[in-house]
């Protein structure tokens, strides 16, 4: 028998929102005994649950789920963090005879799970303040820019406003007087204590997605027993620590509505732009997985993706 299948087998299910990751790893842990790990950055934080699309409490219940409610909105969770934590959660969940599945849409997690940890310089935070009174001056569209001409492969997966990625990147360049995409091309991948089998749910037609997208966000405005995604932001503003500068606070909807409350926009506008930013988020989703060759590419609109997995799972299971 090879290393390689000695390794206990793990799955990953991959892909850009609303493309059925939840439902899919729910319908292969009816059929084979699993637990899963949530590889979403928006899932970790407690108290933002519609927003983030979070698995409901019957969903939960039907399989052990993991990396969730873990964190407090103020706190931050790192790359680094998370490997250390689907490493233990891995060994345990196979100890305990069942299936790991890496569920979410958060491909730096899962680069960073499946390639190893870099040695980027550490957080210096006078260097943040400077960027984000620059960015607060001409906008962070100008520093992506800005990024763009030191620094193209990085600037490329980056949204012109995705201020937190574009800060840390334009910070590691003055740091290390070289671009991230550089550091990251020289180290070392690490393997994996298991098999990783990489399921990407891609859709064959990107306007379905779209239109999923649209309705997905729609259903988080309307009124429900539990509120709606307005009423969530309301809490978490009156806690009175919380702003928009938090990487929680940064999430997608989260943003369009706490500029909504600000009164910046209009509900209308709120609606529109936080749906082209859900967008604008699978689209960079959908980038990053065309950038890992070895995942396997399932059809997310076409019925029969759970079966489609499980069928390769079995192979490769004893």
């Amino acid at each position: 028998m090879t290393e390689q299948a000695k390794r206990p087998l793990a799955v990953a299910i991959m892909g850009p929102t609303a493309s059925g990751k939840t439902a899919a790893a729910l319908a292969i842990a009816e059929r084979v005994p699993s637990e899963i790990i949530s590889v979403d950055s928006a899932l970790v934080y407690r108290g933002m649950d519609i927003g983030t699309a979070k698995p409901t409490r019957e969903e939960r219940a039907a399989a052990p789920h993991h990396l969730i409610d873990i964190l407090d909105p103020l706190d931050s969770y790192s790359v680094a963090q998370f490997r250390t934590d689907t490493l233990r959660l891995v060994d345990e969940i196979v100890a305990r005879g069942r299936l790991p599945l890496l569920v979410g849409g958060t491909m730096l997690y899962f680069k960073g799970l499946n390639d190893g940890l870099d040695d980027l310089p550490g957080a210096d935070p006078a260097l943040r303040a400077e960027l984000e009174a620059e960015a607060a001056r001409d906008g962070w569209p100008a520093l992506h820019a800005r990024l763009a001409r030191l620094d193209p492969p990085t600037a490329a997966r980056l949204a012109p406003n995705d201020a937190q990625r574009i800060q840390r990147a334009l910070e590691i360049i003055a740091l290390s007087g070289k671009p991230m995409s550089e550091l990251l091309a020289l180290r070392e991948r690490e393997e994996l204590p298991f098999e990783l089998l990489p399921f990407a749910l891609e859709p064959s037609d990107r306007a379905v997605l779209h239109e999923r997208i649209a309705r997905r966000f729609d259903l988080m405005l309307e009124e429900t027993e539990d509120g709606n995604l307005i009423d969530e932001v309301k809490v978490l503003r009156r806690r009175g620590d919380l702003h928009p500068g938090l990487p929680s606070m940064r999430c997608v909807g989260y943003r369009q509505a706490w500029e909504y409350l600000d009164g910046a926009i209009d509900y209308k506008t709120m609606r529109e732009t936080g749906i082209i930013a859900t967008r604008q988020l699978a689209k960079r989703q959908l980038t990053w997985l065309r950038s890992m060759p070895e995942r396997v590419v399932i059809d997310c609109l076409r019925p029969g993706a759970a079966g489609a997995m499980l069928d390769q799972i079995k192979d490769r299971r004893p």
